[in-house]
């Protein structure tokens, strides 16, 4: 340093703050006898002495220290450069927007107090940049939209800052950093204080889920979030379908979430998360969890008769519904006093799947129950009357208060409410007309299910996650209670025989489908209704799974495609449940 240079420089700012050298030592740690002899260039003064000085006479240390060597300006623009440009490097190497500067801060701070001070803000505004992802990743988990919203403006808001600090440090020898948290106010202080935060900061962040923008599929192989989401789109641009709902779960919880095309395809109205879906026969699935609580809960047994919970015939009861509770045809019925808990659930009950099916419309048990599979949502319904008697309480009571209440499953409903009319599917025909929406349904546990793909996807995290039940309870609906040996879920090929899904051991649990994979067991529910169609699989062992939901009868053409694709499952048998590719047909 010159000491001429600064000798007239503290004279001259000295004098024109108005002060003696007393009174400059007085604000000062430095003695009047220092000052004298920096002001006659006798002493060649540490850094430190300016900085007292510079902050006593309200000036900025560079007042002081004035640069008159071209070459060392040149040196000094040089190292702003690496101390404002190196945090850029953090989107190559994880946590070097703060280390990188820290490191030249700690090199520099001492060489000239320009260093210091820029090198300070540095690292405070990186340190803060740190702390507002975290906290913007836990918004993206947490807030729903403004979540997604605020995690991708804080990484370009941020580059935009350091690009500017870059050419305001080099033209001005200044920067400003705003928002920033002071963990260093320059000097050695607050070094410590910045290892102690970095350290669970970054043993936070390497906790982070990774690759959060892949999905894991069951053989351990990854595809991206977007190009699912482009997949999708192509497929159901290929054939036809009008809207859908899809949720991928991993590890027992939802890592993928979308919907798509529309609620109503003529009016253009947009499909979302939270848009009421008629589920029908998902009803199904949510019911049987509701029955295995009534057994932990002793109501009822899986193997007692029904018939001998009620002080009289089912059929001596007064109907209370239109038709579903009048059981007047099974007068002279000789087996359907056989009839228990598990055979409703397990479809082994030997009603047909609703009474109108049958050549005269009455309901009657077809075949000694308990003996075979008949897919019946009649079975259902005959024991949601039942219990429904024995509690003294509706199914929709019982529904709310056990499952739909407990999983915040606040859109939900055995029954079309008023409320849902305000932003509610329309089913589609395959050429995209609209169905007429059914809201006069009275609540029945195998198909009249209101729901959104948001909140049943509740449901089947509660189900991976062994919420609501025990495991045991959860293994009971999971069991195969009888093994499946036809040809096709519905039509003629129903009542065909054959062995061709032994290999799988297609089987029926407590209202639950499963089958044998290389991955474990996988378990099913789907729903049919006229525009409706749904498919639900769950791996249990694994934890991963996929709920399909679609409001177009074109909707199980491209099952098999998006089941192999998310989800790597090349193992639902789509022949015995026709789901027939768009591309087959």
């Amino acid at each position: 340093m010159n000491n001429q240079s600064i000798a007239k420089n503290l004279i001259y700012q000295r004098k024109l703050k108005g002060f003696t050298q007393q009174e400059l030592s007085a604000r000062t740690e430095v003695t009047v006898r220092t000052i004298q002899r920096i002001e006659k260039g006798d002493v060649n003064p540490h850094l430190q002495t300016i900085n007292l000085l510079a902050t006593a006479l309200e000036i900025e240390v560079d007042d002081l220290l004035q640069l008159e060597n071209p070459k060392e300006e040149a040196i000094q623009k040089k190292w702003l450069l690496l101390l404002h440009g190196t945090p850029l490097l953090g989107f190559i190497l994880p946590f070097c927007n703060v280390l990188f500067p820290l490191f030249l801060w700690i090199h520099k701070r001492e060489d000239n107090t320009l260093y210091d001070r820029h090198g300070a803000k540095i690292v405070n505004f990186q340190i803060t940049v740190l702390l507002l992802y975290v906290l913007s990743f836990v918004a993206l988990l947490t807030i729903e939209k403004w979540g997604f919203l605020i995690f991708i403006l804080v990484i370009p808001l941020c580059v935009l800052i350091v690009i500017i600090n870059i050419i305001y440090a080099i033209k001005e020898s200044k920067c400003y950093y705003p928002f920033s948290i002071p963990f260093l106010k320059g000097r050695t202080r607050g070094i410590a204080k910045v290892t102690l935060l970095l350290i669970p900061l970054l043993a936070f962040i390497n906790c982070a889920p990774k690759n959060n923008n892949k999905i894991t599929r069951l053989d351990s192989t990854e595809i991206s979030k977007d190009s699912l989401t482009n997949t999708i789109n192509q497929l159901m641009n290929n054939a036809e379908v009008h809207g859908m709902a899809i949720t991928i779960f991993n590890e027992k919880k939802p890592v993928y979430q979308n919907t798509f095309g529309y609620k109503n395809v003529p009016k253009q109205l947009v499909l979302t998360d939270t848009t009421n879906i008629y589920g029908a026969s998902l009803s199904k699935a949510v019911f049987s969890v509701l029955v295995m609580k009534l057994v932990e809960n002793k109501v009822i047994d899986l193997d007692t008769p029904l018939e001998s919970y009620l002080p009289k015939k089912i059929y001596e009861y007064e109907p209370q519904t239109r038709w579903h509770d009048d059981y007047s045809d099974l007068k002279s019925d000789s087996l359907y006093h056989k009839i228990t808990t598990r055979m409703c659930l397990a479809h082994t009950s030997g009603f047909n799947n609703w009474r109108f099916f049958e050549a005269d419309r009455k309901l009657r048990a077809n075949f000694e129950p308990g003996s075979k599979y008949f897919y019946s949502g009649e079975g259902l319904v005959y024991l949601q009357v039942v219990i429904e008697k024995l509690t003294k309480k509706p199914l929709e009571e019982l529904a709310q208060e056990l499952i739909f209440k407990p999983l915040e499953m606040n859109n939900t409903s055995y029954q079309w409410q008023p409320r849902f009319k305000k932003d509610f599917a329309h089913g589609h025909t395959i050429k995209g007309e609209t169905y007429d929406k059914d809201i006069d349904n009275e609540p029945r546990s195998a198909s009249t299910l209101e729901t959104t793909a948001n909140d049943y996807t509740k449901f089947l995290t509660a189900v991976l996650n062994e919420k609501i039940l025990s495991k045991a309870s959860y293994n009971e609906i999971f069991s195969p209670q009888i093994r499946i040996k036809t040809l096709a879920h519905f039509g003629p090929n129903s009542k065909t025989s054959t062995n061709k899904y032994d290999a799988i051991n297609l089987s029926c649990g407590l209202a639950w489908l499963n089958f044998d994979t290389p991955y474990g067991k996988a378990v099913t529910k789907s729903g049919h209704g006229d525009g409706f169609q749904h498919y639900s699989i769950l791996f249990p062992e694994t934890g991963k799974g996929m709920l399909i939901m679609t409001n177009s009868d074109n909707g199980e053409s491209i099952y098999k495609e998006l089941l192999e694709i998310a989800l790597a499952d090349t193992y639902t048998p789509w022949e015995w449940s026709n789901y027939i590719p768009y591309n087959h047909m």
